[in-house]
């Protein structure tokens, strides 16, 4: 407080104000998360800046009609068209904007020719009853144009319809305010050409971006996604013994940034729009590179893309056992580790070399790799055939003796007892071994934050009835059905990599791959 009595002074630093004029806090976390957002949003695809860079090249291109005085001159005002066409046709892809020009060019063309008829004729009828035929004929178009907009097989063409809307609308109502239609079409028309050459040829000629190139690479990605999702989610459930597993109530949000491959996997299962979307773009595109074939096979793409998803919901569900509540005690999966890890392995080797031929447009013959696989998975099966009593509760097994029949010797009966003795004697065996199980299970209850958490030895102590035991045994057998539940969601993936080896044989047919008998 300085001067006089209830004055304040206020020290404003001139630095701060004189660098930053606009008051733009650049250190601050807000803006450098967005920065480290457009870094990683530029590095997941660098085509990213170079089509931003190509489309403000082609409206500068088209705009220097407008800025130089002599095309100035011979175009007129109708060049500005030009600059509207390029705005809505420069698509990413050189397929899409070579869909969108062809919507474009068949729609102007279309609404011109029909505009001009429809004013020829509201001018023949006279000036009282001309303005009621234009506006008929617009609400007969508009109509028209958006109730065939929707359905299913014009659906390619949806920007078609929407072009002829608004420049049949355009032409006709500056038409009839000029006095001129068929030269104001002709104006729009020759515009519109002017805009859609343009666009082509800079999408085309400068560093284009094929959306062939991009379903071939989507589909390879989608495989190796597939395959490392497979292999993660496995040696995550064999090597983790509960001691950092967290809450259920943490782990619904499917937020997993210890598993990486877990989300491209989730994000290929939405894959199937962006599939259909580039091979329709690509039938509009030249040959080009190594995709020099006519009437490339590009539907293919989308059908190995769909079987791979309905393989791809498989390892989701072996992830959703992997981050369940219930599990499986470590030492139950351990039992069957080796076999569920050949498994794993050979599959992710099958998927990995299909990638591979996709790749490289080689055609192989993948039969030792499926024998490989189905070999280890009959291994697998077996296995568990083998040890299933480790699967229920109690394991308690009573022994029956036979009923012998009235017509039976009795000097058979001492073998029967020798029989018998011998069946006793394996019964006890398993007895025994399944009770070491559950002695080895309670001990490290607490310790494997196996379902349910708390221990068995804890009722024990509590000097309950065997009711209350049998039903902790029940959950127990709960748990260790989830290794069962495992077992069979990696034995249906294996079921159903036979379809897509069977789909990616006819992709290489089709597309004329090079053929390799190596595999």
């Amino acid at each position: 407080m300085n001067g006089k009595k209830g004055s304040i002074k206020v020290d404003i630093p001139k630095s701060e104000v004189a660098n930053n004029p606009l008051n733009i806090d650049v250190g601050s976390p807000a803006t450098s998360h967005w920065v480290r957002e457009v870094w990683e949003f530029v590095r997941e695809d660098t085509d990213r800046v170079i089509f931003s860079l190509k489309a403000g090249l082609a409206v500068l291109l088209v705009s220097l009609l407008i800025l130089i005085r002599a095309p100035y001159n011979v175009f007129g005002t109708s060049i500005i068209w030009s600059i509207l066409t390029v705005a809505l046709m420069f698509e990413y892809t050189v397929g899409a904007t070579f869909n969108r020009g062809f919507n474009r060019a068949l729609g102007s063309l279309f609404a011109g020719i029909l505009a001009v008829l429809v004013m020829q004729v509201a001018m023949a009828c006279g000036q009282i009853v001309e303005p009621y035929i234009i506006g008929f004929s617009i609400f007969i178009i508009g109509a028209a144009t958006s109730f065939m907009k929707q359905l299913p097989s014009l659906a390619p063409y949806e920007y078609g319809f929407r072009v002829t809307l608004f420049t049949y609308c355009l032409i006709i109502v500056s038409g009839y305010r000029m006095g001129s239609p068929a030269r104001t079409a002709m104006n729009r028309l020759y515009s519109i050409a002017i805009g859609g050459l343009v666009a082509v040829f800079v999408n085309a000629l400068v560093f284009p971006i094929w959306s062939g190139e991009q379903l071939h690479r989507e589909l390879v990605g989608s495989l190796h996604a597939v395959a490392n999702s497979l292999e993660e989610c496995v040696k995550k459930y064999l090597a983790d013994d509960g001691s950092s597993l967290p809450e259920f109530s943490k782990t619904v949000a499917d937020d997993f940034p210890d598993e990486p491959a877990f989300r491209k996997c989730r994000k290929m299962l939405n894959s199937s729009a962006k599939f259909e979307t580039l091979a329709s773009s690509a039938k509009w595109e030249p040959p080009h590179g190594r995709f020099r074939q006519f009437f490339y096979p590009w539907p293919e793409y989308v059908k190995v893309g769909a079987v791979l998803r309905y393989c791809a919901y498989e390892v989701m569900a072996l992830h959703g056992c992997l981050h369940s509540e219930i599990q499986a005690p470590y030492n139950l999966r351990c039992t069957f580790q080796p076999e569920i890890l050949d498994a794993a392995n050979q599959a992710a080797e099958l998927l990995r070399s299909l990638a591979k031929d996709i790749n490289s447009m080689k055609w192989s013959l993948h039969g030792n790799l499926l024998k490989r696989v189905h070999s280890s998975t009959e291994r697998l099966q077996r296995s568990i055939d083998m040890h299933s009593y480790l699967l229920t509760s109690t394991h308690e097994i009573h022994d029956c003796p036979a009923k012998l029949p009235e017509s039976q010797d009795m000097s058979d009966q001492p073998k029967e007892s020798e029989s018998k003795n011998e069946q006793n004697n394996l019964s006890n065996a398993k007895l025994e071994q399944a009770e070491s199980y559950h002695e080895a299970m309670r001990k490290q209850q607490r310790r494997l934050y196996s379902w349910p958490s708390r221990e068995v030895d804890d009722f024990e102590d509590e000097d309950v009835d065997n009711k209350i035991i049998q039903k902790m045994r029940a959950f127990e057998s709960t748990a260790a059905l989830s290794l069962a539940t495992f077992t069979s969601l990696l034995i249906e993936f294996v079921a159903r990599l036979d379809h897509l080896v069977d789909a990616t044989d006819v992709l290489a047919k089709m597309a004329k791959f090079k053929k390799e008998y190596t595999s």
